[in-house]
């Protein structure tokens, strides 16, 4: 088609290629990308690899020494906070239950008030 000036209709009946726009298509990929265009191009997703992705380390060295101690220190606290409420429930589970179902329904009006 370049050498001859041919039509895309011409290149089509000479090759035997009924649809235009496949000549069209490959015209365009090669004005494009040059040899590369035409190479057929792998489609969908890429197959998974056989080689499990590495974990990356984290980085247990890079908290300073204040910021280790305040970490502990938050934990801590919420540990205690968790064996408070656990012993609360423990020694009164209907109680408990009841003193958290208020706070979730404070905000509503309670029957026979106005």
């Amino acid at each position: 088609m370049k050498r001859t000036g041919a039509s895309y209709q011409e290149t089509a009946n000479s090759f035997g290629i009924k649809e235009l726009s496949i000549i069209a298509n490959w015209n365009r990929a090669f004005n494009r990308e040059g040899i590369e265009g035409l190479k057929s191009k792998p489609k969908g997703r890429p197959s998974m690899s056989k080689q499990p992705k590495k974990k990356k380390p984290k980085d247990n060295g890079t908290m300073s020494k204040e910021q280790a101690l305040e970490r502990e220190n938050e934990l801590l606290r919420l540990e205690n906070a968790y064996l408070k409420k656990l012993k609360a429930y423990e020694e009164n589970p209907n109680a408990y239950l009841e003193k958290h179902k208020q706070r979730w329904h404070s905000s509503s009006k309670k029957k026979g008030t106005n």
